[in-house]
C-alpha cells in the first residue's frame, strides 16, 4: 500500500493531516507518476526528488504546493502537468459483492468493454488500473484503481441528459456498484460547477485538492 492512500482512506474518515502549514514528502506512486496533494493547511507530495530538495522549495500546506513555479519545477521542464481537482469521497450504496452483487437493489447498471473507445474510458485507461466500465443511454461510469490505489469514479453523461439531473441519477447508480459504506473517490474539476455540483448532491465531499505529474527531468 502507498502511504498516500493511508493518508487518503484516513481523511475519508474523517481524520486529516495536522493544520500546521507543513508538507509531508512521500515516494513516487506507481509508473513513476508523482503527485501533490493539498489538504487544509497540509500538503502530501510524492515524488522521487530528495525531500530535502523539495522542501527548500518552500512549498506550504497554504496552497504553495499546487503554485503554478513549483508544480513545473516538480515536473522538469519538459514533464506534463494535468489539471488541479478537487478530491471528493462517497460511499457505496450497493452489496457487499460490489458491481452487480447482491443487496444492490434494483438492476445494476451494466458492464460495457464496448465502450473502451469512448474519451472517458481512454483517459482512464491512461492514468488508472483495473478499470472497469459500465453505463447506458444516460452515459459512461468507470470504476478503477486511482491516485495511490485508491477506488476510483468517473462518470460522463450522455450530452442529451446535461442538465436535467440525468447526471445525478447515474452517479446515484454508479454508488450502487459500490459495497455499502466502502469508501470510493474522485477528481471533479473546480471549474466543472454542474459536475461538482452533482457528485455533491449525492453525497460526495469534499477533503482537499490534487493535481497529477508525470515528470521528465
Amino acid at each position: 500500500m502507498h502511504p498516500l492512500l493511508k493518508v487518503l482512506l484516513a481523511a475519508a474518515d474523517g481524520t486529516f493531516p495536522p493544520v500546521d502549514g507543513g508538507v509531508t514528502v512521500l515516494p513516487p506512486l506507481r509508473s513513476g507518476r508523482e503527485c501533490s496533494v493539498g489538504f487544509t493547511g497540509h500538503a502530501v507530495i510524492a515524488t522521487a526528488l530528495p525531500a530535502d530538495e523539495v522542501l527548500a522549495r518552500k512549498p506550504d500546506g497554504f496552497g504553495a504546493s499546487l503554485a503554478p513555479d513549483f508544480l513545473r519545477w516538480l515536473a522538469g521542464p519538459t514533464g506534463k502537468i494535468d489539471v488541479i481537482d478537487a478530491t471528493l469521497v462517497g460511499r457505496g450504496t450497493g452489496g457487499p459483492g460490489g458491481p452487480g452483487g447482491p443487496g444492490s437493489g434494483g438492476d445494476p447498471l451494466p458492464e460495457r468493454p464496448d465502450l473502451a473507445d469512448h474519451p472517458r474510458v481512454r483517459y482512464a485507461l491512461a492514468i488508472r488500473t483495473g478499470v472497469r466500465v459500465f453505463g447506458d443511454e444516460r452515459g459512461v461510469v468507470t470504476l478503477s484503481e486511482g491516485l495511490a490505489g485508491r477506488p476510483e469514479l468517473s462518470i460522463e453523461a450522455a450530452p442529451a441528459g446535461q442538465g436535467r439531473g440525468i447526471g445525478r441519477a447515474l452517479l446515484r447508480d454508479a454508488l450502487r456498484l459500490v459495497p455499502a459504506g466502502a469508501p470510493v473517490f474522485a477528481a471533479v474539476s473546480p471549474g466543472n460547477a454542474r459536475s461538482l455540483r452533482a457528485f455533491l448532491a449525492v453525497g460526495f465531499t469534499p477533503i482537499g485538492s490534487e493535481v497529477l505529474i508525470h515528470p521528465a527531468r
